[in-house]
């Protein structure tokens, strides 16, 4: 595996220096650029090929969860943070890790690990599945410290508990740590369909919608999903245009 392109972004300057010295002890990693706010990491990552990012929470204008979601493709990244507070959504955003000022070099190492046995993971799915195109028939899905492939055929609806997804398939089910949200946005339209706080069905696999439900099939057994008030008037608008 080549070695990673590395930006770190944060507005303290010992905060900096701390990061540039530990990543320098590394040969796995390339320091590209320090970066005192979201705004010259952002021009980094335009101009460079990047690869993680120690990316500080709280800045002056752009906080570094904010900037992350503007970010259609980010890189991975490593939160570095005073605050134990924001550990949650670092999460949710599919972070590599979560730091705590002041970051010991032990704890900044397994992170580092984290990081390269992710790359490694995504490297080998693609070499595994050369066809990788923008008419992609499925998803990588972090699970069980892997990535898993799902083809979107085989999903029946996706199900959110909690901090966690249930990706139900035909014949298996795949359970991930990510938000309902940003698991959406990866999914093909109009093939899935959101009809719950809870809930994205595939629609290829609606046999009926009943009362308040939406009925599936799921391993030979019928499967009632409910419909929530906020989706139901989009959801039946979709059928009368025949859209399913």
């Amino acid at each position: 595996m080549s070695k990673l392109n590395v930006i770190i972004v944060d507005d303290e300057p010992l905060a900096l220096d701390v990061l540039e010295t530990y990543i320098e002890k590394v040969p796995d990693l390339v320091l590209v650029k320090r970066c005192n706010n979201a705004f010259e990491a952002n021009e980094a990552i335009n101009n460079h090929r990047i690869d993680l990012i120690f990316l500080d929470i709280q800045m002056p204008q752009l906080t570094g969860i904010d900037f992350l979601k503007t970010l259609s493709h980010p890189p991975m990244v490593i939160f570095t943070t005073a605050y134990s507070n924001y550990a949650l959504q670092s999460y949710e955003l599919d972070a590599v890790d979560y730091l705590l000022k002041p970051i010991s070099f032990e704890r900044f190492m397994k992170a580092v690990n984290r990081a390269i046995e992710e790359q490694k993971l995504t490297v080998q799915a693609h070499q595994s599945h050369p066809e990788d195109t923008d008419e992609k028939d499925y998803i990588f899905i972090k699970a069980d410290k892997k990535l898993v492939r799902v083809r979107f055929a085989d999903i029946i609806y996706i199900e959110g508990l909690k901090d966690y997804v249930i990706i139900r398939l035909d014949q298996s089910r795949v359970i991930t740590l990510q938000t309902m949200k940003s698991l959406e946005d990866k999914l093909p339209t109009p093939m899935f369909k959101r009809i719950h706080r809870s809930y994205i069905v595939n629609v290829n696999k609606i046999e009926a919608i009943v009362g308040n439900m939406v009925e599936v099939t799921e391993k030979g057994q019928t499967k009632h999903l409910p419909i929530g008030k906020n989706y139901r008037d989009e959801l039946l608008q979709m059928i009368n245009d025949n859209k399913l």
